[in-house]
């Protein structure tokens, strides 16, 4: 957590979210977003129960000195009144709100089982909001295969390197340009990555993999030699010998998407890593818990998004029915 976070949340708050960094490994991404939900929840618990305001203008409320009582007196009540300020004033939709319960949910539990300033959890009867889960966006595999085709039209064996891993892997955007060079084990073909709550998984490569990090190593170790640098662990490097950033990753897959046609449908990295999940279910049979392996999810429930069925399953499962030809026949009235 930065300094500067840290020094605008009362003591409780700043406990909660060292705990979730250092004990429990959460990702400086999911860290910030915990601080971002529970500031504007004891802001607004602030402003309507200690300050009493009738117009709130939460960002000019301080919460750095907000007393363990306040954060610990908080009903049901004061949080349904909260999830209806976010609905009906900021206008979040329900997997927003979803998502603030799970860190309203996380902190009150800490402070329960962590602390002796609260007896009873207030989150416990706090039900989650109902929403439709969405279709992951994803290539086709003709789309990915023109994708793929303009990366290799351009010659470059670092950022063929970069895609081939993304559509091959359905590794996170994180975890891509966190790789260093010893997370490669080329002889037994494996990749290391470091998942969600730093969690270690181990991948293995295909051949379109090995050839294409094989491919890229020598200009790497030459892009090293032409700085004058004798090591360096990050595998993905800038032209200036720095880590490659998530942003620049981002950004050359705009460029390559743009020569293949693509540039329209809201592709990003992390669509690619729903494609390679999609490709790897529907034409590689992968059985869905290994494929939970793979992408390294904690729970099934999230993989099996990815089990929805192709426009063409569908079609096929329709006529492959043992009464798609059993029809009317011609002499019936």
């Amino acid at each position: 957590m930065e300094p500067k976070t840290a020094q605008k949340c009362p003591q409780l708050l700043r406990d909660f979210l060292y705990y979730m960094e250092i004990i429990r490994g959460c990702s400086p991404k999911t860290v910030t977003g915990y601080y971002l939900d529970l500031s504007l929840f004891l802001r607004y618990i602030k402003a309507t129960k200690v300050e009493n305001l009738q117009e709130l203008d939460l960002k000019k409320v301080s919460i750095e000195n907000l007393d363990n009582a306040t954060i610990c007196n908080v009903s049901l009540s004061d949080i349904y009144a909260f999830l209806n300020y976010v609905t009906s004033v900021r206008g979040n939709s329900a997997v927003t709100r979803a998502r603030k319960i799970g860190s309203l949910r996380s902190f009150y539990k800490f402070i329960c089982t962590k602390t002796t300033l609260l007896q009873k959890n207030p989150t416990l009867d706090l039900d989650v909001p109902m929403h439709r889960r969405s279709l992951p966006i994803y290539l086709s595999l003709d789309e990915s295969k023109a994708f793929l085709q303009a990366v290799n039209d351009a010659q470059d064996s670092r950022d063929f390197c970069i895609f081939t891993l993304l559509l091959n892997c359905g590794m996170r955007l994180s975890e891509l340009i966190g790789l260093n060079m010893s997370d490669f084990n080329m002889k037994e073909r494996t990749l290391r990555l470091l998942g969600k709550g730093n969690k270690e998984r181990i991948i293995y490569l295909n051949h379109a993999c090995i050839k294409a990090i094989q491919d890229y190593i020598p200009i790497r170790n030459q892009l090293l030699i032409n700085h004058n640098i004798s090591s360096e662990p990050a595998f993905l490097l800038s032209e200036r010998c720095t880590r490659l950033s998530g942003r620049r990753v981002e950004q050359i897959m705009k460029k390559y998407l743009s020569v293949a046609g693509l540039d329209n449908h809201g592709y990003t990295p992390h669509k690619l890593r729903h494609t390679a999940a999609t490709l790897m279910y529907q034409y590689g049979g992968t059985d869905i818990l290994i494929l939970q392996r793979i992408l390294g999810h904690s729970n099934l429930s999230t993989t099996e998004i990815y089990t929805h069925a192709a426009d063409d399953q569908v079609k096929h499962a329709a006529d492959s029915s043992p009464l798609a030809d059993f029809v009317l026949s011609s002499g019936a009235e």
